[in-house]
């Protein structure tokens, strides 16, 4: 079993800045992608950003250039650093991990975070 702990939400003014943090834990052989989606208020949910199993980032163009996606490999946690928060940006955000697990390498599995809040408002 897989399990994600997510922090960092909260309220912030326009223009302000957060870092959210995702840990993952469990019985982890290795993990594919690792990425941030978000869900607004009687929208889809929708990918921000993530780490293609190759290795790359992929960003939704209404973020690139104030959100930036980072990871640490040996703590099994990504992180999303947001800057430039808009009203707009208002969500709930979810951590997402692909992942192996020691039981069956073989397969693929999928793990979503509890969701944290973020809000931007003066």
């Amino acid at each position: 079993q897989v399990q994600l702990v997510e922090s960092g939400g909260g309220l912030v003014q326009p223009g302000g800045s957060l870092r959210l943090s995702c840990a993952a834990s469990g019985s982890i052989f290795s993990i594919d992608v690792m990425g941030w989606y978000r869900q607004a208020p009687g929208k889809q949910r929708e990918l921000v950003a993530a780490f293609t199993s190759g290795g790359s980032t992929n960003y939704a163009d209404s973020v690139k250039g104030r959100f930036t996606i980072s990871r640490d490999n040996a703590k099994n946690t990504v992180y999303l650093q947001m800057t430039g928060l808009k009203p707009e940006d208002t969500a709930v955000f979810y951590c997402n991990v692909r992942f192996r697990s020691y039981s069956d390498v073989t397969r693929v599995y999928d793990a979503w975070g509890q969701g944290t809040q973020v809000t931007v408002s003066s």
